[in-house]
């Protein structure tokens, strides 16, 4: 398999517009939620079969002044996807071999769906209860293998998000880096050799989600850092959860 793709998410550049939210359930051809309101401007409050991508808000005090810290949050689209490692037929989760996405499909329906979102060191796969599918997002492989960006990346108006050949990303993501560096000492990359969704933080990356970085801690093979993890040590675990 070739590189692939990747995104680079600058979190640095990003205001919230949930340009990129609306952008995936319009092309899509997600239905809206019905919400209401939880003393926060995120709403959504999460992932839902019918919504991929959720702009996460997070308020957080830090030396006495309030602080926004902002994430467009969605599939990683990991290198090793430890969902598929969790799925026990072949052929439910598909890794595409050009672009390297993690593409869910309707044989995914007839998988554990615990084992599928237990799994995911992101807590990122969704269940319709009635129909049980799984869902999540799938890089837009249908846009991207026509030669499009994806919707979230075409809508973000400020370079938040970006997408291309993943060696590009990963070229980008280093000079985006050091220039966040310059303002903010704290910057850093989630997570990049492991995911094709590198995030670009100005600070800690919890300040913003709790699951902005993978964390194996709810893993059901209990132990396991960060870096076994994606290294693909779990794919014993279906047999146990099995």
């Amino acid at each position: 398999m070739s590189n692939g793709k990747s995104f680079l998410v600058d979190l640095t550049k990003c205001t919230a517009c949930r340009g990129c939210q609306i952008a995936c359930k319009q092309w899509k051809k997600l239905p809206g939620e019905k919400t209401k309101n939880t003393g926060t401007h995120q709403n959504p409050p999460d992932f839902a079969y019918n919504t991929l991508r959720v702009v996460r808000f997070s308020e957080k005090e830090i030396n006495g002044k309030m602080h926004w810290f902002f994430t467009p949050d969605q599939c990683r689209h990991c290198l090793d996807a430890p969902c598929k490692t969790g799925a026990e037929l072949p052929d439910s989760i598909i890794i595409d071999e050009d672009t390297g996405a993690v593409v869910y499909n309707e044989k995914t329906a007839k998988e554990s769906f615990d084992a599928i979102q237990g799994i995911c060191p992101y807590n990122v796969p969704r269940q319709d209860k009635k129909s049980k599918i799984i869902s999540k997002c799938d890089m837009c492989n249908d846009r991207v293998k026509a030669g499009k960006r994806p919707a979230c990346v075409t809508s973000c108006p400020t370079g938040t998000m970006n997408f291309g050949d993943r060696d590009e990303m990963l070229k980008l993501a280093e000079k985006r880096l050091a220039e966040a560096k310059k303002k903010y000492p704290k910057a850093q990359l989630v997570d990049a050799d492991s995911v094709r969704v590198i995030f670009l933080t100005a600070d800690d990356p919890t300040l913003y989600s709790s699951t902005l970085m993978a964390d194996a801690s709810s893993v059901p093979a209990h132990g396991y850092t960060r870096q076994e993890l994606f290294a693909g040590l779990l794919r014993p675990v279906k047999r146990v959860l099995g």
